[in-house]
């Protein structure tokens, strides 16, 4: 057989048909579609998921939405409380047309609201007397009518539980302009002296009715309640006096006119009025009259970045705790995201169904967030009103704009926390998933060397920021630090993993789950540190603040002295020291009683404006470098070694000198001098000398005295200065004083007078001791006490305890979450156990151990975390003391011992938590392969 090789034809290969070239515009058009599509179907394939995996939607809208909620509700209170420039001109005027408030008698400048003026040449002269009824309407005109409105009085009246002090308001409420300032709820108006109107909170305090009579503090006057009445504008224990029941010599804090014009209060008589010195609030506004809302104007650049930063904390505690929900979506929905994957999806394409979970919950969780917190602000507004602003709102109004960020935010958030588990569906092995296989993908170096990386620059910014004593930096560097620690959770938890496996069969499960769902675990980990960690470093710095607190305080008087002042001086009659030392006895367990005596100047012209009597330093002693003065850092090095700058700033700031006329017998009660001291000291006095408490006025023996009188009406002023012999007490407690005996105050021209008593008790009166004291001395008038209760450090045990049960919470939170999501993921696990045999009470503790890992390892991480953040914090502030000038208290370095011991026995709750309500029966299925 012969074989021939077919010949090779040659042919004709035309080239390419090449079609017309799409222009860029077509090319991007189509893109914009194929994306917008793969979002679309996302977006379904998501609210199909949501509504077939319900109980984690649930929990997921729940932790979103929480949030979101108290934030929209504290946004539209707010919203409803600031007033609108016409609720605020109604609130304030009534029916008026205007309100007057008459300050000087020379021209003004106001602005355009009223509130604020300066005189118009720069000298003021004060408008003394008060002004009647028919001299403002003779600046206004003819057919003009005027009431007056007093605020501010307080009203000491009797009730049930003892002396209550009311808020009065002096106005006729008869007269229409000034019965538009309330809301009458029942009876009449004051049409008498004796008659008053009182509001509902005053109403219930005093536990009275409408006819009931009410007796003032003194008992002098009786007023019959007539009405019940509500001022918008403070909601509080206020009463209502008819103008006649109070004299018009009467202190006045506040007093304003509400007045009606038969025009228009324009601008030409606003001015006529500030050139009589007379503030107007017209309801017409000037057009230069802006009301911006209240935090506009005052917000510092500082404290809004740590607003923002703080906000960041709290987005990323968000994003921590939805995260496992979504990693163990994920693994769940393997198989599908598989059957994507073979259906021709890339990695983008998987990336965005699981955003778009993110997207889906995020929209339903700000929409119900928002939803929920606006009617709960408009359901629970009067509460707000009566508790917590103490004033009526305007119109039911939310902050749009507000909750639009809020809801965008809500939406960031759900995003967030679907980015880690969108990245690990990416790269899943598409056989595995087909398979139902878990193939976790091994950690990579590039999180780990991430994470130092942070952790070792948010620390070194944060150590920047404290030299610099800049809060938004450290907290940046610690916002940098903690998300490090994120990123390098992973790790950690694959290191443990293996070194559990000579742990017994529970613990190692329990590990091995958590290393090999590092996406549910880990998120679930950083949450419980990042809650630990925030309310330990709060905890240490309160703690550290409380005992800095303690030890820069001076007290007044020795500890369990109390100090007796009339609220009324001048008042007759004056109880005597001996019916002032029986009821001391009597009612406070008094064991000594002594008079207060101050000195006052007085001249044969009549009495100084101003009178000022204390020791004068000697030149050489007295610290060159004054305090609160623009010094250089090298002048407060020197003012800090300085021996003549040795007090502290409480001493500089505070540096008053009590000046007292005693004979001896106050002393050992003011000052706890001891029995020598005071022998010595009470000798001086008897010989017509002085006695100071600080060493630095005395010279040579004697102390320079310093007599200063002012008149102000004159513009005359005279100093005169007197060496007496004196005497030092060794340091005492109190502030600086000078006692005066009474022949040196008669040499230096001075008048002692009765100021009050001091007692010396074995140990603080009670309130209730103090109550019946001032009631026994009623008949003399009004006596307020002064109690020492001594340098006791700051108890911020109830805070330190709020906070750590606020992070328990998180962290058991976090923990069940997390427990129940590996639980529900490992159950085909569970029921291989149950197949070879192992007891029912193996999966109780699988979940407990389960939940120890996750609160325990969290728990640890945070109190390492928030100690060292308690540290950077306050070295940071130290370091600023450190130069400060005049010298201040540091602040130590303590250990929150309340909030750690709290936050130790947590993870004990979770785990007990998770073993108490987790089923113990393993679940046996069958398998069809």
């Amino acid at each position: 057989m012969t074989l021939r090789r077919t010949p090779l034809v040659r042919r004709r290969v035309d080239p390419p048909a090449v079609g017309p070239v799409t222009p860029p515009t077509s090319l991007g058009r189509r893109r914009f579609a194929e994306l917008t599509g793969s979002w679309r179907a996302a977006l379904r394939i998501a609210r199909r998921e949501s509504r077939r995996a319900r109980r984690r939607t649930a929990l997921v809208l729940a932790m979103i939405a929480l949030p979101v909620l108290v934030l929209a509700f504290l946004t539209t209170s707010y919203d409803m409380s600031d007033l609108t420039p016409q609720e605020r001109v109604d609130r304030r005027l009534g029916v008026a047309d205007a309100e007057l408030r008459w300050f000087a008698d020379t021209p003004l400048v106001q602005d355009g609201w009223g509130d604020s003026w300066y005189p118009r040449d720069g000298s003021q002269s004060a408008f003394g007397r008060p002004a009647t009824a028919a001299e403002v309407t003779a600046l206004l005109g003819p057919g003009s009518r005027v009431t007056e409105v007093r605020t501010g009085s307080p009203v000491p009246v009797r009730g049930p539980r003892g002396d209550e002090t009311l808020q009065g308001r002096v106005l006729d409420l008869t007269d229409p302009l000034a019965r538009s300032l309330v809301r009458f709820r029942s009876g009449r108006a004051p049409q008498q002296p004796g008659e008053v109107a009182v509001s509902p909170a005053a109403l219930r305090r005093l536990d009275v009715r409408l006819g009931d009579a009410v007796a003032t503090a003194d008992r002098a006057r009786t007023y019959t309640v007539v009405g019940v009445v509500e001022f918008p504008d403070d909601l509080g224990p206020v009463v209502a006096l008819h103008p006649a029941a109070v004299g018009r010599a009467d202190p006045q804090t506040d007093s304003r006119w509400l007045v009606d014009v038969p025009g228009v209060v324009d601008a030409a008589m606003v001015s006529r009025l500030n050139d009589h010195g007379v503030v107007v609030a017209s309801r017409h506004l000037p057009a230069s009259a802006t009301w911006p809302r209240s935090w506009i104007g005052y917000a510092d650049t500082t404290d809004l970045s740590t607003g923002v930063l703080i906000a960041g904390l709290g987005l990323l505690e968000v994003v921590l705790l939805v995260g496992p929900a979504f990693a163990v979506g994920v693994r769940r929905r393997r198989r599908d995201l598989a059957l994507v994957a073979v259906a021709g999806g890339d990695a983008a394409q998987l990336r965005r169904v699981v955003l778009a979970d993110g997207v889906v919950l995020g929209v339903l969780g700000a929409a119900a967030g928002l939803l929920l917190g606006v009617g709960a602000a408009f359901a629970g507004r009067p509460l707000m009103e009566q508790y917590v602003f103490g004033a009526r709102f305007g119109g039911y109004r939310c902050w749009p704009s507000a909750l639009v960020v809020l809801g965008g935010v809500a939406v960031l958030a759900g995003v967030l926390a679907a980015l880690a588990p969108a990245w690990t569906a990416a790269r899943q092995d598409v056989i595995a998933g087909l398979a139902g296989r878990r193939t976790p993908p091994p950690p990579r170096a590039r999180a780990l060397t991430l994470g130092l990386t942070l952790v070792v620059g948010g620390a070194a910014l944060a150590a920047f920021g404290a030299s610099r004593t800049s809060p938004a930096v450290i907290l940046t560097g610690l916002i940098l630090g903690e998300l490090g620690l994120v990123c390098c959770t992973p790790t950690l938890i694959g290191a443990l993993a293996r070194l559990g496996r000579v742990l017994p069969l529970a613990p190692r499960i329990a590990l091995r789950d958590a290393s090999r769902n590092r996406a549910a675990a880990a998120p679930a980990i950083c949450a419980v540190m990042a809650a630990v960690a925030s309310s330990v470093a709060l905890g240490g710095y309160l703690t550290s603040d409380g005992v800095r607190d303690a030890r820069a305080y001076r007290p007044m008087l020795p500890t369990g002295h109390v100090l007796i002042n009339p609220q009324e001086p001048g008042r007759q009659p004056e109880p005597t020291l001996a019916q002032v030392d029986a009821v001391a006895r009597a009612q406070l367990g008094a064991t000594a009683v002594a008079p207060v005596r101050m000195p006052l100047c007085s001249s044969t012209d009549g009495p100084a404006d101003y009178c000022s009597v204390g020791p004068e330093i000697p030149p050489e002693r007295v610290c060159p470098f004054p305090p609160g003065g623009d010094l250089s850092a090298a002048q407060r090095r020197q003012a800090r070694a300085d021996p003549r700058c040795r007090d502290r700033a409480a001493d500089y700031f505070d540096n008053g000198v009590e000046t007292l006329v005693d004979d001896g017998s106050a002393l050992p009660l003011l000052t706890g001098a001891d029995a020598a001291a005071t022998a010595a000291a009470t000798a001086v006095l008897r010989a017509g000398g002085v006695v100071v408490t600080n060493a630095r006025y005395l010279h040579d023996g004697r102390v320079t005295v310093q007599v200063m009188e002012v008149r102000i009406g004159r513009d005359e002023a005279t100093t005169t200065r007197h060496d007496l012999p004196g005497y030092a007490l060794p340091p005492t407690v109190g502030q600086p004083r000078l006692l005066l005996s009474a022949s040196a105050a008669r040499q230096l021209g001075l008048n002692p007078v009765e100021a009050g008593w001091v007692v010396a008790t074995p140990a603080p009166p009670s309130q209730r001791r103090q109550d019946r004291f001032t009631n026994d001395l009623r008949a003399f008038g009004r006596f307020s006490l002064q109690v020492e209760h001594g340098a006791a450090p700051r108890d911020d045990s109830p805070l330190l305890l709020l906070l750590a049960a606020a992070a328990g919470m998180i962290t058991v939170g976090a923990a069940g979450i997390a427990t129940a999501l590996a639980a529900a993921e490992s159950r085909a696990e569970l029921s291989t156990l149950a197949a070879v045999g192992a007891a029912p009470a193996v999966r109780r503790l699988l979940a407990i151990c389960q939940a120890g890992v996750i609160a325990g390892l969290g728990s640890v991480l945070g109190i390492v975390a928030g100690l060292g953040t308690a540290a950077i914090v306050l070295f940071s502030a130290n370091r600023e003391y450190a130069t400060a000038w005049p010298a201040r208290e540091p602040y130590p370095y303590l250990v929150p011992w309340p909030a750690l011991g709290v936050l130790v026995l947590v993870p004990v709750v979770a785990m007990l938590g998770a073993g108490l309500f987790t089923r113990s029966g393993l679940p046996i299925e069958r398998r069809l392969d």
